[in-house]
């Protein structure tokens, strides 16, 4: 996974509490950008749309944490970016998965179902281990 500081999403409680903070963890943001550049160019907005769709709403990602790991992947050439006019003929900056954040995303995904998988197990134990 990646070294860089994590990043913060949104949840609220399901007994209407106020929202409070879902710490990613490192590297986790930029593991959720590269996969919905899979399906195709999407401006930052789209992104974040994207994962709040998919996970529910239980992912909230904000600015502050979007646009510095957009610009952290394209650093690491991971995606491109280039300024196009959007349907409504304003700029818009659209990022694009490269061969080699395509590879990278494999290789991550793999780390994290692991990840998930262990986690999972010592929140399924139903007895402290011998």
């Amino acid at each position: 996974m990646y070294s860089d500081a994590p990043s913060a999403a949104y949840t609220s409680d399901v007994d209407a509490y106020m929202p409070r903070p879902l710490d990613l963890f490192q590297g986790t943001l930029d593991l959720l950008v590269l996969k919905t550049l899979t399906w195709g160019p999407a401006h930052g907005y789209a992104i974040a749309r994207w994962i709040e769709q998919l996970t529910g709403e239980v992912l909230r990602v904000g600015e502050g944490s979007l646009y510095p790991a957009l610009h952290r992947l394209e650093e690491r050439e991971l995606v491109e970016a280039s300024w196009e006019l959007s349907d409504t003929k304003r700029r818009t900056r659209v990022y694009r998965l490269t061969a080699k954040g395509r590879a990278q995303l494999r290789a991550d995904s793999g780390s994290w179902q692991r990840f998930v998988d262990a986690v999972g197990k010592v929140l399924a134990a139903t007895e402290q281990p011998a």
